[in-house]
């Protein structure tokens, strides 16, 4: 099943999520190589495709995984929440409508 994760940041996350964006990242690349990844990106914090300085305020993920409970397990274990970037998660399941 799918699931949608939605990400809030904590304030003035930019700097944390720089430095950690490439474990980050390479966690995103396993989900993408095992063809379960939907999507993934962050929120820009204004509106602009690079928001500079302004940084995000979160991100959202919709991936394949066998429960909720696993998907709530996999972003417990992503480098930015353990490195304190997120300061809420939701995951919820997903059903894919369009495309």
């Amino acid at each position: 099943m799918l699931y949608a994760i939605i990400s809030e940041d904590v304030p003035n996350s930019l700097e944390t999520r720089l430095k950690t964006r490439p474990a980050h990242l390479k966690r995103l690349e396993m989900l993408k190589s095992q063809g379960r990844l939907v999507l993934a990106g962050p929120h820009p914090a204004i509106d602009a495709s690079d928001p500079g300085t302004a940084g995000f305020t979160g991100s959202l993920v919709v991936a394949e995984f066998s429960s909720l409970e696993e998907a709530q397990a996999w972003i417990e274990a992503d480098p930015y929440n353990e490195a304190g970037v997120y300061a809420e998660i939701t995951v919820k399941p997903f059903k894919k409508v369009f495309p």
